[in-house]
């Protein structure tokens, strides 16, 4: 199993980092993403990016996740849906990559379980993206306690200053950020679970990455989880942790 996890991981670096930048160079604006594309590497090796992950199956999806402690790391539900089969893959089938840049990574391991809410219907994403998040438990401890991200709850004032940063589908050899972007407020699904709404850049590949925001302590923690992108630059995610009543203005897009 190890040489045929290897040689998922061969397949998908076969692409050098410069060419990989020059090919997405002449690929139009993915979704989520604005004229401007703010987007910038992020150094993995240190905080907070550190405890971002790369979430493959052996079918050769990705998407991007976070570690919130040593053994279990955070992503999108819809990341894990098999359309083609409407059931969710089996967990042994995901593999998480903590720190990956260009086919090297910090640590490597293999899902052993993980739970979805209930109230989430993958055919009925409007209805139920509020419910759209997954925990992953992992086979092994991948950092330290005191390396992983800490959640926190939503800032009460609006805009905000946030961070989101993943494993985009446009540069998925590397980590790249929205350094310098912001909340915007709050909308619903369906069902009437909250969003929050943000305008940084960030596109299909992102989903499950963590919206960051700064606690007053100086640290970075997650507040969010990214599931979608917007027809422009921006997109939604998922609340970590129940919202606070905002006293800026919400927004809704």
């Amino acid at each position: 199993m190890v040489k045929f996890f290897n040689s998922l991981v061969a397949l998908a670096t076969l692409c050098s980092l410069p060419l990989c930048y020059n090919v997405a160079s002449t690929l139009p604006l993915r979704p989520g993403v604005g004229p401007l594309d703010r987007r910038v590497p992020v150094d993995v090796g240190s905080a907070p990016w550190s405890s971002l992950v790369r979430v493959q199956t052996e079918l050769g999806e990705r998407c991007t996740g976070f570690l919130v402690s040593p053994q279990v790391v955070v992503t999108a539900a819809h990341c894990l849906y098999l359309p083609h089969v409407r059931r969710f893959i089996q967990p042994f089938s995901v593999h998480v990559l903590r720190a990956y840049r260009a086919g090297s990574y910090a640590a490597h391991a293999r899902v052993v379980s993980f739970t979805v809410p209930p109230a989430y219907r993958p055919l009925d994403e409007n209805g139920t993206a509020g419910a759209d998040r997954a925990v992953l438990v992992l086979d092994h401890r991948l950092l330290t306690e005191q390396e992983a991200l800490p959640v926190a709850p939503m800032p009460h004032d609006f805009p905000a200053p946030v961070l989101l940063g993943g494993y985009g589908q446009d540069r998925d050899e590397v980590a790249i950020a929205d350094p310098g972007c912001r909340l915007l407020g709050m909308s619903a699904d369906g069902d009437g679970r909250p969003l929050l709404v943000h305008d940084c850049d960030a596109t299909r590949g992102t989903s499950g990455a963590p919206l960051l925001w700064r606690r007053a302590d100086g640290r970075w923690a997650a507040i969010g989880i990214q599931i979608e992108a917007a027809a422009g630059a921006g997109g939604r995610a998922v609340p970590l942790e129940e919202p606070a009543t905002a006293s800026g203005r919400s927004a809704d897009r």
